[in-house]
């Protein structure tokens, strides 16, 4: 009876493993969209707003929803304090922090650093090509992203089912 409840167990965990996996691939495209959204948005409070980094981020942030916002509201947040530290250095050290929370990938951040290391530094129109940019190249991960999703989410679920049971029939 405890074997059984054993491979049951194993065959649960496998199994939910899979489905972690499918959900993480099924996350990341939404996460770069809300974060394409959210930079354009940033590129109008720029533009047209004249709104200050600082309150742009942290509006951005409230109406954000989820992990990405979080970055943009934490960003602002410590923006506003007068810690004497760059927007560079500020904006480094939420992805830092808050990266992990969404299910994007390495590429993703790498693209968003290179955008923090100018925001802040040089004037509107700069900072406007640099958005442009940035979101033009997220528009290309998100393509990629959503090609793996419809490519792997599938495996990944048939995949921890299939393992469990693999690690019961070994270990029986």
């Amino acid at each position: 009876m405890l074997k059984l409840f054993g491979a049951a167990l194993i065959l649960l965990a496998g199994t939910l493993f899979g489905w972690y996996q499918a959900l993480q691939l099924s996350r990341r495209p939404t996460h770069i969209a809300e974060l394409i959204r959210g930079l354009q948005r940033l590129e109008t409070e720029i533009v047209y707003g004249f709104t200050p980094l600082s309150e742009a981020l942290r509006s951005i942030g409230e109406r954000s929803p989820g992990p990405v916002g979080a970055v943009f509201a934490q960003a602002g947040k410590e923006l506003s304090e007068p810690a004497g530290r760059s927007a560079r250095d500020i904006w480094q050290h939420v992805i830092t922090q808050q990266w992990r929370n969404t299910s994007m990938k390495p590429s993703e951040r790498e693209i968003v650093s290179q955008l923090g290391a100018t925001l802040g530094l040089t004037d509107r129109d700069d900072q406007v090509k640099h958005l442009r940019l940035a979101i033009l190249q997220l528009q290309g991960e998100n393509e990629t992203a959503r090609e793996e999703q419809a490519k792997y989410e599938r495996m990944w679920k048939s995949l921890g089912v299939l393992l469990g049971a693999l690690i019961v029939i070994i270990m029986y």
